[in-house]
């Protein structure tokens, strides 16, 4: 595979301001919330804390703490993988920018799994229209590294669009 031209290091630099600004908010939430405390935002957004021991949706949450390690190396490697993949494409800007958005997301949330043995979520939207599918319409509560995950994975998808119809 042929190597585009670019460099890896703005790509680095977004992946560092994910996990600082991920990593600022949560102390921000440890040193004014209790866990389960909440605050009302707006009729649709509470700022809360929750501790999450398990992976997106609480996935395997009361699994027994197996699960901390087993998804901190899931995440280590998932950065390890995510950073051979940026030196190979920093030229694709937007396939990047997913990487980038990625690995911060992967390492913000690895650093909550080996300090606290959770990982912090604070925020909880909420809507009425969800009831079906969430308790109270509440969807999960996210942090900031999920919201770089999540839009890691679009971005992620949308290169992949684009990629196809290029193609044809």
């Amino acid at each position: 595979m042929a190597r585009i031209k670019g460099s890896i290091w703005p790509w680095l630099g977004l992946a560092v301001g994910i996990v600082l600004l991920d990593q600022f908010t949560k102390v921000l939430i440890l040193g004014n919330y209790r866990l389960g405390d909440s605050t009302t935002v707006t009729s649709f957004f509470n700022v809360v804390r929750v501790h999450n021991t398990g992976a997106a949706f609480s996935f395997l949450a009361s699994a027994g703490g197996w699960q901390r390690w087993f998804f901190t190396a899931v995440g280590v490697a998932a950065a390890v993988f995510i950073v051979w993949m940026l030196r190979s494409h920093p030229g694709q800007k937007l396939f990047a920018f997913a990487l980038a958005c990625i690995l911060g997301g992967a390492i913000g949330n690895v650093i909550d799994r080996v300090l606290h043995g959770y990982v912090v979520d604070f925020f909880d939207f909420h809507w009425s229209f969800l009831s079906g599918l969430f308790p109270g319409g509440h969807f999960p509560a996210f942090n900031v590294a999920d919201a770089g995950i999540t839009i890691g994975a679009i971005a992620l998808i949308l290169d992949e669009i684009l990629r196809v119809r290029r193609s044809r």
